[in-house]
C-alpha cells in the first residue's frame, strides 16, 4: 500500500499572517545577551562575516579615502542594508536554536547555504535584498549630493568631514544631514527590523514579511526605538575603531536580531499575543 505523501508546506498566499508581540523596554537588552551567546557557541561563521564586512569596508576607504563626500553616505547606509548581510547569521541561530547543527563546520555550511536558498524563498529573500540595496543606493547618492552642494568646500576624507560639516561654523549642514538621513533611514528600518529573518524562517510574501515589520515596531515604538539606537551606536564604535571593532560587534548584532524576530513575532502556530517569549 502506497504511503500518504507528506502535506505541502502552505505558500506564502495561503501562510496565516504573522502576528507581532508586545515586548518590555529592556527587552534589546536581551537580545544582545541572547547574540552574544550565539556568537560564543558558533564564532567561526560569525567572525568570518565580520572580518568579511571589515575588510571590504577597509578596501572601499583605500579606493575611494579621496572622496569622503561618497563614502559617507557609503558607510552610513551600511545599516539599511545589514539585514541581507546578516542571513546566514540568522540561520546559524535558527539552527543553534534547534540544535540542528552542532558543529563548527557544519554551522558554516549552515550559514554558506542560506545565501543561496531554493526555491520560491530564495525569490523573496532575493526581492526584498534588491529592494533594501536600493534604499541604500538612494541614500549614498541623497548624502553625495547634499554634502557635495552646501559644504563650503569639496569634502575629501574624513578630516574635511569632520571640519568642514560636523563642526562648520555656519550653516547647519550637518544637521540636516543627520535629520535628513534619519527621516529616510525610519522607514526603512520598520520595514526591515524583522522582515528579513521572517522570510528565511516562513513562507511569507515579502508585501507580509514588511506589513509585519511595521506591526511589530507599532506595537513596541519604545523598545524598538531602543534597539535602533543601540544597533546605530555599536556599529559607530566597530567604524570608530578603524573598522576593527565590526568583527564581533557585526555577528554580535545579527545574532541579536533573530532573537528580536523571535521575540517580535508570534509563532506559526500562534495567534496574537502579548509579552515576550521565554
Amino acid at each position: 500500500m502506497a504511503l500518504p505523501s507528506p502535506s505541502p508546506s502552505p505558500s506564502p498566499a495561503t501562510a496565516a499572517a504573522p502576528q507581532a508581540r508586545t515586548i518590555a523596554l529592556t527587552q534589546p537588552l536581551r537580545w544582545l545577551a541572547l547574540g552574544a551567546r550565539d556568537l560564543a557557541r558558533a564564532p567561526g561563521p560569525g567572525l568570518s562575516h565580520g572580518l568579511t564586512l571589515a575588510l571590504f569596508g577597509a578596501v572601499l576607504l583605500l579606493l575611494a579615502h579621496r572622496h569622503f563626500w561618497l563614502l559617507a553616505g557609503a558607510f552610513s547606509g551600511f545599516l539599511l542594508v545589514s539585514p541581507v548581510l546578516a542571513t546566514g547569521l540568522y540561520a546559524v541561530s535558527r539552527a543553534l536554536e534547534r540544535n540542528d547543527a552542532p558543529g563548527g563546520m557544519a554551522l558554516m555550511g549552515v550559514a554558506v547555504r542560506a545565501w543561496w536558498p531554493r526555491g520560491a524563498t530564495a525569490g523573496r529573500l532575493m526581492r526584498f535584498g534588491a529592494l533594501l540595496a536600493l534604499a541604500g543606493t538612494g541614500w549614498v547618492l541623497t548624502s553625495a549630493a547634499l554634502v557635495t552642494w552646501f559644504a563650503p568646500a569639496l569634502v575629501n576624507n574624513p578630516a574635511d568631514f569632520l571640519h568642514k560639516v560636523v563642526l562648520a561654523e555656519t550653516g547647519w549642514l550637518f544637521e540636516g544631514w543627520v535629520l535628513l538621513g534619519g527621516v529616510l533611514a525610519a522607514p526603512v528600518f520598520a520595514s526591515s527590523v524583522v522582515a528579513m529573518p521572517l522570510l528565511l524562517d516562513r513562507p511569507v510574501s515579502v508585501l507580509a514579511a514588511v506589513l509585519t515589520s511595521w506591526r511589530v515596531v507599532l506595537a513596541n515604538p519604545l523598545p524598538l526605538a531602543l534597539w535602533a539606537l543601540l544597533i546605530m551606536a555599536l556599529t559607530a564604535l566597530g567604524m570608530a575603531t578603524l573598522l576593527i571593532g565590526l568583527v564581533p560587534i557585526v555577528p554580535w548584532l545579527a545574532h541579536a536580531s533573530w532573537h528580536a524576530y523571535r521575540d517580535c513575532v508570534a509563532p506559526a502556530s500562534a495567534g496574537t499575543g502579548t509579552g515576550a517569549q521565554a
